[in-house]
């Protein structure tokens, strides 16, 4: 035992829940196992796997108990053996399931015995301690050292949060009720009248005020990021609430899971690059033509049989011949063959042949068309045979001719009404009818209470989020203004070995990865989570991210080698949690650390540009002074670049970028980019008229931003004033006109008002002179 101790505080110890990674300094397991071994289980011989659950009960309590000491010492040194029980007792494992195990186990325990709760009010203390804020202030390099207590705190709260959110099938009963429970406290007002993320929110602006510069805003970030996701939900339970949402509005169910389409999609070979072009000219000269580049074409997919996210694994040739052309120009480069993102699956199972046959042929989406584009349709029509129209008419079809009436029903065929345009038109309604229709009934969802207590300093959270993501991303050079991020990787001593540095120099940019994954993950599950809520709690927060210049910076993430940043190595495999505590550590050197792990690709890298494309999708979508953003900021040839990871729900946001400019392109880059045109049309889904290809309805109105958003701030107003505006309802209040009644209602005054009575009286009262007969004409 004592040598398997000795054997681990060697290392730098990379504390992770499952597969995301907290670090911890080096030198903080000694602390751990001294303190849980000497000042707890002293009395005890034995090992805390062998010990009852009264007894494991009993020791969480007298930690509890010693978390309340004043002594700030003893305080971390309790809170350090709290966090050795949610890593799982390491020590006393020997693989890494009994850790992972025991890590559960620990955790739900702590949960019980109210650890969290006063986790909390320690978390409480140390955003209020005025005296480490100061001294971090002065100081000119801030180290680990400086935030030691908060990243405790941080790693058993981010290990509850993390593993009580994940579900697994051998939970118990009471494990699975403590889950709901967990889950409603922190998306509920109980933490002094504001929910758990609110706080986090607040420590993140701090952060970017430069007030405390020592707080370690990775363990935020993802702490942030983690109670989010446990809250309101992931992806898959924001689409059963979208689903559950139109059966309320007897809205038609949705077309189709949108998640089940994207992960049965294919990805693509990138664009041809002038290097590969040329040289598949000189092929052709030397008459060296193969058949290999048409195969390479098939379904825009290179590598087909590693290829996971398509229907089927064994095509026939047949299948390979009529999809031959239906790529983007031009070959691999062959640098780029080790980096496929799209990991070898395991070899298919034997299937009926008669399987293939219900494979679904044909676009992956199925149209959309909206109650506008109807109105918009027949309003031209009705110009062009008739002479006039009749304003949002879409039933009338006198007149117009037999092919008009067939475009129009196939129109309503596919014509999608979202809650998004109920929301709009709901709140239409009560803005013009307060009185008929009385106050609405707000439900107190986890998004409802968030978004309430965000609204009053929205503007500073987005604002210290966009900075933390420029600071963390690759493309960002330092500057002397800017914030410092890595406050809580950077040792007291800066590395003397090359060793040390390159270590180091990993961390560094391990660090700033994570950091970017948990931003863009957090903006992109509030924005979802927000529409889905109301539609314009959503314009508020985007339209603050779009006056941050959140789109040229998500531009400026992508205008790199996005092909060396989705297949970087900032990780040592061997010193990851719990690997590290539970087997022999080989010995590091300057040549295994620069060789890195065995991934071809990092997901986490990967990930984050998802999200960030996503979020980039969403502020653009059907607002055309942002889309014209995309097009002065010359975003084609960067989001062509990003085509080149060959990963199916990467290029399908990719795509949907350049599909809503391309009309504003010009007629040139479309005519050389028309393999990219076949991929838009063969992955995006179609609005039917929607000229996106030709520009022949390109609007002649100009690019007015600011009437727009204007507009939309106007409307987002309006919603917030009547929904949220208690005081703006006085006018519409009942009067009571009896004087009995009036003069009959108790008025609370001050204590100290009857020594001031007489002053009131003659200030107030006789020295005010009473024009009656101004009162009597106001009144006939």
């Amino acid at each position: 035992m004592g040598e398997k101790k000795n054997k681990c505080t060697t290392f730098w110890i990379q504390a992770v829940a499952q597969q995301n990674k907290m670090s911890t300094e080096r030198g903080e397991l000694t602390s751990y196992l001294n303190s849980i071994d000497h000042d707890v289980l002293q009395e005890s011989q034995e090992r805390w796997i062998e010990l009852g659950q009264e007894q494991q009960r009993a020791y969480v309590m007298r930690l509890l108990d010693a978390l309340e000491v004043t002594d700030r010492d003893k305080r971390l040194k309790v809170a350090r053996a709290i966090l050795y029980l949610a890593q799982g007792v390491f020590d006393e494992c020997d693989t890494d399931t009994d850790v992972i195990h025991w890590s559960r186990h620990n955790v739900f325990l702590l949960y019980d015995m109210g650890v969290f709760t006063a986790l909390l009010e320690l978390l409480s203390m140390e955003m209020d301690n005025n005296q480490a804020c100061s001294s971090a202030v002065r100081k000119p390099a801030i180290s680990l050292a400086d935030s030691t207590e908060l990243r405790v705190l941080l790693s058993i709260m981010y290990l509850m949060v993390e593993t009580i959110r994940l579900q697994t099938e051998d939970d118990r009963p009471e494990w699975r009720t403590a889950r709901e429970a967990f889950k409603t406290e922190l998306g509920s007002p109980l933490y002094n009248g504001e929910p758990f993320s609110l706080l986090l929110f607040t420590m993140v602006t701090k952060f970017c005020s430069m007030n405390a510069p020592h707080f370690p805003m990775k363990k935020v970030l993802l702490l942030l990021w983690k109670t989010i996701l446990f809250t309101m939900g992931g992806f898959e339970e924001l689409q059963e609430m979208k689903v559950r949402g139109r059966e309320r509005l007897s809205l038609p169910p949705l077309p189709e899971d949108s998640i089940k389409v994207i992960r049965s999609m294919r990805a693509a070979s990138p664009p041809a690059s002038a290097m590969e072009l040329i040289e598949q000219q000189q092929q052709a000269k030397r008459g060296r033509r193969s058949r290999r580049p048409l195969v390479k074409q098939d379904s825009l997919d290179t590598y087909n049989e590693r290829d996971p996210f398509k229907n089927d694994d064994a095509r026939d040739e047949e299948e390979d011949g009529e999809d031959a052309d239906s790529g983007i120009e031009g070959e691999v480069d062959p640098l780029d063959r080790d980096v496929i993102i799209q990991p070898p699956p395991p070899p298919p199972p034997l299937r009926p042949p008669t399987e293939r046959a219900s494979l679904p042929k044909g676009l992956p989406w199925a149209p959309k068309v909206r109650e506008k584009d109807i109105e918009h349709f027949l309003e031209t029509s009705r110009n062009k045979f008739i002479g006039f129209t009749l304003g949002n008419d879409t039933e009338t079809l006198v007149g117009l001719p037999r092919p008009i009436h067939e475009s129009v029903k196939t129109l309503k065929q596919h014509k999608y009404v979202s809650i998004a345009e109920m929301q709009i038109k709901r709140e239409e309604e009560l803005q013009q009818c307060p009185m008929t229709l009385g106050e609405e009934d707000v439900d107190e969802t986890p998004t409802e209470i968030l978004y309430l207590g965000m609204l009053p300093n929205l503007s500073q959270y987005v604002i210290a989020l966009l900075k933390l993501l420029l600071a963390a991303a690759p493309t960002s050079k330092a500057k002397t203004d800017s914030i410092n991020i890595l406050a809580d990787v950077l040792p007291e001593e800066m590395p003397i070995t090359v060793l040390q540095s390159m270590k180091l120099g990993i961390d560094v940019n391990r660090h700033k990865e994570i950091i970017v994954k948990a931003i863009s993950a957090l903006l992109l599950l509030l924005l979802k989570h927000l529409k889905l809520n109301h539609i314009y709690q959503f314009e508020i927060v985007s339209q603050h991210l779009v006056f941050a210049n959140c789109i040229p910076l998500i531009l400026k993430f992508f205008n790199q080698n996005i092909m060396s940043y989705i297949s970087a190595k900032n990780s040592i495999c061997v010193l990851d949690f719990p690997h590290c505590v539970v087997h022999e550590m080989p010995e590091l050197t300057a040549e295994s650390l620069e060789a890195g792990d065995s991934n071809q690709f990092c997901w986490r890298n990967l990930f984050s540009c998802i999200n960030l494309l996503r979020i980039l999708n969403k502020l653009t979508k059907w607002k055309h002074s942002r889309t014209m953003m995309l097009v002065v900021f010359k975003s084609a040839p960067i989001l062509k670049r990003a085509l080149k990871v060959k990963q199916a729900m990467m290029q399908l946001y990719v795509l949907k970028l350049l599909k809503i400019q391309t009309k504003y392109l010009g007629r040139q880059w479309r005519k050389s980019n028309m393999k990219t045109m076949s991929a838009i049309y063969q992955k995006v889904r179609h609005r039917l008229n929607d000229d996106w290809a030709y520009g022949n309805d390109i609007d002649a109105r100009p690019w007015d931003f600011q009437a727009e958003e204007c507009a939309l701030r106007e409307s987002i107003e309006k919603f917030n004033s009547r929904r949220y505006d208690k005081n703006q309802n006085g006018e519409f209040a009942p009067v009571d006109n009896c004087l009995q009644s009036v003069l009959g209602q108790r008025v609370e005054l001050p204590e100290d008002f009857h020594y001031s009575y007489e002053m009131w009286l003659e200030r107030e009262v006789f020295s005010q002179p009473i024009q009656w007969e101004g009162l009597l004409q106001q009144a006939q």
